[in-house]
């Protein structure tokens, strides 16, 4: 089983949408049971307050047909490093944060998700641009391919 973490600042944008999209994708492949999915944030402020996905972002996965459960944020442990095969992140300085978290990548687990595309570069912070939209088909794209990668 392949264990994938998609990571981002706070848990309640890109990550969970990425988590959802990606649950979606392997469920449409009839490959469940090969995949553990989840998501984390680099930060704990969402987890204290036992914040749920945003608002915006489910509104995104229900116009895009994309399933989704009740998600609350959580902060990527030291352990995690351990327990997942890849470790999935939105932008550079979520990597950055990353491992001040979990140390040093020794066993070359962590990137960020358009790592997998030809495009490459950073997925935006959606709750500061205030564009979902983009936001949704970059990470979209970055499932397709990495799961591209996988399969």
């Amino acid at each position: 089983m392949t264990k994938i973490l998609f990571v981002c600042l706070g848990n309640i944008c890109r990550s969970p949408m990425a988590e959802f999209i990606l649950k979606d994708l392997v469920r449409k492949k009839n490959k469940q049971e090969e995949f553990y999915i989840s998501s984390a944030a680099t930060s704990y402020y969402n987890e204290l307050e036992k914040e749920e996905m945003y608002g915006d972002a489910k509104q995104i996965l229900k116009e895009m047909n994309i399933p989704y459960e009740k998600h609350i944020a959580k902060q990527i442990k030291k352990e995690d490093y351990e327990k997942y095969d890849y470790i999935l992140a939105m932008e550079e300085k979520n990597i950055k944060d990353i491992l001040k978290i979990v140390g040093p990548d020794k066993q070359n687990k962590i990137y960020k998700l358009l790592d997998f595309t030809p495009k490459t570069g950073n997925i935006a912070d959606p709750w500061y641009t205030g564009d979902f939209h983009t936001t949704y088909y970059e990470i979209k794209y970055g499932c397709e391919k990495f799961l591209e990668h996988l399969i």
